[in-house]
């Protein structure tokens, strides 16, 4: 999946998290896999879904990364 279509299906996903986090609306989110294009339909039950393929959609374009170790002081 190009980077374009990516930043596409990100930003559909985001603004269908926004609708269901201010009203109670069922929002429809569009994004690709590898046999092609699928559409599904979250409502505010399933909310952490939607959460799921936003973390995984930054992850393929590189926004988030993986956390880092806490910092951790050593006294001597």
């Amino acid at each position: 999946m190009s980077t374009t279509a990516l930043q596409t299906a990100l930003a559909n996903a985001q603004q269908a998290y926004l609708d269901l986090s201010t009203g109670t609306k069922v929002q429809a989110a569009v994004y690709g896999q590898g046999d092609g294009t699928k559409s599904v339909t979250y409502t505010q039950a399933n909310i952490q879904g939607l959460v799921a393929l936003i973390k995984q959609l930054q992850a393929q374009l590189g926004i988030i990364s993986r956390g880092r170790r806490p910092i951790q002081f050593r006294y001597r």
